[in-house]
């Protein structure tokens, strides 16, 4: 079933239908991207290592500068953008839904952004991101002052005191309030930005009503996404090399099978 969502359009832009899904839905997207990774498995986990590469040097960076401290809430980051840098692997799944060939510059061309709405969206996400870091930073100062210690000695004040605690739990909360933000926004309008002629204010109205609509399966879309990537991450990053590809690829089938 789907129903017309009365959205805002910019001339030339289509109305977007929103399809009711089951709850087993998003099992069928992981298996479809699972399907897409093998299909071109040079690019996406070249894709993955990508990434991999620019999270350890990113780590790396912070650990030189002392900010040890800051690693768990930018890798929290991660996933306020990550939408908007999994457009190449989108790029990937819509060129084998079409039966058209694909190589690896077709995916970082779709990552540089072929649009100004798509660059729009990347720079919506990196404000929610800057954001985000700068709140993680004022959450840290409330609780432990404005000098970072060592990231074992935070690691172990963070479990072990009640200001970690306090931290952990409110830290927690507002990164989920920024999480249900991004994912209810971006769940597919990111996608859209690609394959249909429309604006991201428009894409990102028509995603927030698919999850409202679809609020079950979305929920466990997302309890998917967020596991997968805090594997991803606590493997030292390396499980993002096969887990980015693969939610990448996934929220493409996920993005088809919403939209009419």
């Amino acid at each position: 079933m789907a129903s017309q969502i009365p959205i805002p359009e910019r001339a030339g832009a289509e109305r977007v239908g929103i399809r009711t899904i089951s709850l087993e839905a998003p099992w069928q997207w992981l298996a479809k991207g699972w399907s897409d990774v093998w299909t071109a498995p040079l690019i996406s986990f070249g894709y993955g290592l990508m990434f991999f590469a620019v999270s350890v040097l990113l780590t790396i960076g912070m650990f030189s500068f002392a900010w040890a401290a800051v690693v768990p809430a930018a890798a929290a980051g991660f996933m306020l953008v990550g939408p908007i840098l999994a457009m190449g692997l989108y790029e990937v799944s819509r060129r084998h839904e079409k039966g058209e060939p694909v190589v690896f510059a077709d995916a970082l061309r779709a990552l540089k952004g072929s649009s100004g709405q798509v660059r729009f969206a990347g720079v919506v996400l990196a404000i929610l991101l800057l954001v985000w870091m700068r709140v993680a930073t004022l959450l840290f100062a409330l609780f432990f002052g404005v000098e970072y210690p060592p990231f074992i000695e935070f690691t172990q004040q963070l479990l072990m005191t009640p200001e970690g605690v306090g931290l952990l739990v409110l830290g927690t909360a507002i990164g989920a309030v920024f999480a249900f933000i991004v994912f209810a926004t971006s769940a597919i309008s990111i996608p859209m930005l690609l394959d249909r002629d429309i604006d991201f204010i428009s894409a990102a109205l028509a995603s927030f009503e698919a999850v409202r609509r679809n609020w079950t399966a979305m929920f466990l879309w997302a309890w998917i996404i967020a596991i997968l990537m805090a594997v991803g991450i606590a493997t030292f990053y390396i499980g993002l090399i096969v887990v980015f590809p693969l939610i990448g690829h996934a929220t493409w089938h996920a993005y088809r099978a919403i939209v009419q």
